[in-house]
């Protein structure tokens, strides 16, 4: 009989050890589980929640800086893993703009970057709800056709400009060609841009004495020709911020430089590419500040409509070393020279 006690008393210790390690195991299951769903939650919290669109309208050195530097400073300000960009490249034609941006807005993408003045007035026209912030535009004014524009567009649109001071522009042409005397403008007309700093430019130009001739062409077809009657009639040729002149340096460098008529440019990539010297500022830069622009607007810091255009905080004089040697040009002081990759 105690043997039997004994044995019962025996069995039952070891169904409550059995139970009490069951206990443990099953507490162990449900932390575990806690831990899966907490990197679930962590997953859920670092992923994409801001969907930018690019438009940048042609591929060149300028363009490239200021779209590099746009998605530098919104990877910065919200992290890269909380941002899907969308980089498009328009290949330098403007309906393919209209496709891309058509397509961001169909997409509702959370905000729009448009590199340069096609780009924007599609965007401009295609959406009044997503923020739309330019870069790489000279003149908003102009670009989106605002009369008296005061410095803030007041819509979904703000940016920065990448206009250089044209009165210093202006200045640079008697600082480098003292005697000359007929200065060439030359641009591509479907650029409005392009034909507001001509105007501008101008202005400046003859009332430092010079005799000024606008040179514009139309598209490609016709730059080289127009190039060449521009070389064939001026001491110097003036280039503003233009992307088809950007794009086709090489074409306006052939026909220039053995002529031996310089080039003064309105912005460093058409300068390393034919000119003789410019008003340079970073492009870089420049698309820095815009991503900053859209940080603030896609956190709910700042209000797109009440955001002022930005421009570039410093320009810098520099001169191209290879044309101004080949010209025979002896660089005044002050100049830093272009870097060519």
């Amino acid at each position: 009989m105690k043997k039997k006690l004994l044995a019962l008393l025996l069995a039952a210790m070891m169904t409550l050890s059995l139970a009490a390690c069951g206990g443990d195991t099953a507490d162990t299951g449900d932390t575990s589980d806690e831990a899966e769903t907490t990197d679930t939650d962590t997953g859920d919290a670092s992923g994409a929640t801001y969907t930018i669109g690019i438009c940048q309208l042609a591929p060149h050195v300028a363009l490239d800086a200021a779209t590099e530097g746009f998605i530098d400073a919104v990877n910065e300000g919200l992290g890269a893993e909380n941002v899907k960009i969308d980089n498009q490249n328009a290949a330098g034609d403007s309906p393919t703009c209209s496709t891309i941006i058509n397509g961001f807005v169909s997409a509702g993408v959370d905000l729009i970057l448009a590199n340069a003045t096609a780009p924007l007035q599609t965007a401009a026209a295609a959406t009044s709800t997503i923020p739309v912030l330019g870069t790489s535009v000279t003149e908003y004014g102009v670009a989106l056709g605002i009369d008296g524009f005061t410095g803030t567009v007041g819509t979904n649109v703000s940016g920065t400009s990448d206009l250089a001071p044209l009165d210093e522009q202006a200045a640079m042409v008697k600082e480098w060609f003292p005697e000359a005397k007929n200065v060439g403008l030359l641009y591509c007309s479907a650029e409005a841009n392009s034909q507001y700093q001509v105007d501008n430019v101008q202005i400046y130009l003859e009332e430092l004495g010079y005799t000024c001739t606008q040179y514009p062409f139309s598209d490609t077809n016709d730059m080289a020709s127009v190039t060449q009657k521009a070389a064939d009639n001026s001491d110097v040729i003036y280039v503003p911020t233009d992307n088809t002149c950007a794009n086709n340096t090489g074409v306006i460098d052939n026909i220039c430089r053995p002529a031996g008529v310089p080039i003064i440019a309105g912005e460093e990539g058409i300068c390393g590419g034919c000119g003789v010297a410019t008003l340079s500022i970073s492009y870089y830069d420049l698309g820095y500040t815009t991503g900053q622009m859209a940080v603030k607007i896609l956190t709910g810091e700042a209000d797109v409509s009440e955001m002022p255009i930005e421009y570039a905080p410093q320009v810098t004089k520099k001169y191209n070393e290879a044309i101004c040697a080949d010209l025979g040009l002896t660089v005044p002081d002050g100049y830093e020279a272009i870097v060519i990759e």
